[in-house]
């Protein structure tokens, strides 16, 4: 008869043998912070799966190499990311590169439908949004596929329906019709944002 699996014990397992080096109470410490975490993670996402709270976590190797690297002193605080990258990095309020990612599109809109010629104006957009998803995919408060699902949701989808309406014969012509585009972009961008700052890490 199999025993079931326990994910998490699973976890803590690949860990302890990636840090077999490291000295036992360095290691017990390690582990229990980890054991801790994932209880408090539980406790505040109480209907988050084993497999999401472990997700969060990120790779054992990664937290492993984390620890090895700091064997020296301090305990594994930068849990989920490799050794080289400085813990100050991402910090940025998680607000930020969303309101980047959003916002300016309104404008865009907005000066679009009011100046004669708004070339400068969406310019401008491009570039405050593009500065949006590079905050986004260097950010501590989401996870790469998190990031990427949000790059395409923000940018990469708004893109390609531009320049298929602007460059094809695809879309109607009239005001009206890119009034309502506008509009189900401005809305798929406002749920996306809205959808990462549901999914964030706490950190």
């Amino acid at each position: 008869m199999k025993t079931p699996t326990d994910p998490v014990r699973d976890y803590l397992a690949a860990v302890e043998r990636e840090v077999s080096t490291l000295p036992a109470e360095r290691r017990q410490e390690l582990l229990a912070d980890l054991a801790e975490h994932i209880a408090v993670t539980r406790a505040e996402q109480p209907g988050a799966t084993d497999g999401e709270v472990l997700a969060e976590l990120g790779d054992p190797r990664v937290i492993a190499a984390t620890a090895l690297a700091e064997a020296g002193g301090g305990t594994a605080a930068a849990w989920g990311r490799p050794p080289e990258e400085p813990a100050r990095r991402g910090r940025v309020h998680p607000l930020v590169p969303l309101l980047l990612l959003t916002v300016p599109f309104l404008f865009g809109t907005l000066s679009g439908s009011l100046l004669t010629d708004s070339s400068a104006p969406q310019l401008v957009v491009g570039l405050v949004r593009i500065v949006g998803a590079v905050l986004l995919c260097t950010s501590a408060f989401w996870t790469p596929v998190q990031k990427v699902v949000g790059v395409v949701l923000t940018i990469v989808l708004s893109s390609v329906a531009n320049l298929l309406w602007e460059e094809t014969t695809i879309a109607p012509a009239g005001d009206a019709p890119a009034l309502v585009a506008n509009l189900v972009t401005l809305v798929v961008l406002i749920g996306s944002a809205a959808w990462l700052w549901l999914v964030r890490r706490r950190v």
